[in-house]
């Protein structure tokens, strides 16, 4: 498998791999974000998700070739990064309606991340890719001032959820930056993959131990059954946008991986009963098209 990634390397049939798992990536996220959102504590709920990110880790570690020695100051730094996303994350979702919050996190990393791309990687947008980004960021800002102005849910909490959600967007430009820098780093790209989720998953099970062995029984029952399924969404997800960004350029990925702000007001109106609404859904869906205006436009 690894040799067959590597061979599609700047090739079409490389980017156009790219363009699949970028795409399945942004729906695999929206799950992700719906799974730790549900109804438990966020904070527990990723402890729990992670906890399976660790044992699946530790189970695939014999089936790939051992980190290079440069890799393991990548890894220190990849493991700082996430885990203040996390933080972030969890303070996020914690305060707002998964409508709200989410398209915000998840809109306003890319223009970070292209940002970032360019810097470190020498990627330039095109001006139609950089006028995507302007409708896929009027998409983002009109629905944060519709929210302040309309929604009723969490409303004391909105301002500062939506201040929260930009600076987890900075993260997610951050991470997905570094993180396409370390695949690019390591000889074999599932190396990476494995060791980084062993590393990055650790964490909070350990903080969060003591108050998910307090919860009633079938709390904790539920949280097994989410953890398990949280962690396989986890690995495709973020395997899928890792693998693209080593396939082809690192911000196409990371815009067209925003498309999940679609699926992700499909989910919290289908599964989590939340109202969208359909200007709020249309300012979602300007979202998307300014993620799609960039990959035409490249």
């Amino acid at each position: 498998m690894s040799n067959w990634i590597l061979s599609l390397e700047g090739t079409p049939a490389g980017a156009q791999a790219a363009l699949i798992l970028a795409l399945a990536a942004a729906v695999l996220h929206a799950v992700f974000g719906a799974l730790q959102k549900g109804r438990h504590d966020p904070w527990v709920s990723r402890a729990a998700i992670d906890s399976f990110v660790v044992l699946y880790a530790l189970a695939m570690i014999p089936l790939v070739p051992w980190p290079e020695p440069h890799m393991w100051p990548i890894f220190a730094g990849a493991w700082v990064i996430h885990i203040l996303y996390k933080i972030l994350q969890a303070m996020t979702y914690s305060r707002g309606a998964y409508t709200v919050v989410y398209p915000v996190v998840r809109g306003t990393g890319p223009l970070f991340a292209v940002i970032g791309a360019g810097l470190i990687f020498g990627e330039h947008f095109t001006p139609g890719q950089w006028a995507g980004v302007g409708v896929l960021l009027a998409g983002i800002f009109g629905l944060a001032a519709y929210n302040l102005r309309t929604i009723t849910v969490d409303r004391d909490t909105l301002v500062p959820a939506l201040g929260l959600a930009v600076a987890t967007g900075g993260f997610v430009a951050l991470y997905t930056t570094y993180d396409a820098y370390g695949i690019r780093a390591s000889a074999d790209p599932f190396t990476f993959l494995v060791w980084f989720f062993l590393i990055d998953g650790l964490a909070l099970p350990l903080v969060f131990a003591r108050r998910i062995g307090r919860l009633p029984a079938a709390d904790r029952a539920a949280l097994v059954k989410r953890g398990a399924l949280g962690a396989v969404v986890a690995y495709l997800s973020f395997g899928s946008i890792m693998l693209a960004t080593r396939l082809d350029k690192v911000g196409e990925a990371a815009v067209l991986r925003e498309t999940s702000t679609v699926f992700a007001a499909l989910i919290g109106w289908l599964v989590l009963g939340e109202v969208v609404g359909m200007r709020r859904a249309g300012l979602m869906a300007l979202i998307a098209a300014g993620a799609v205006i960039v990959k035409l436009a490249g």
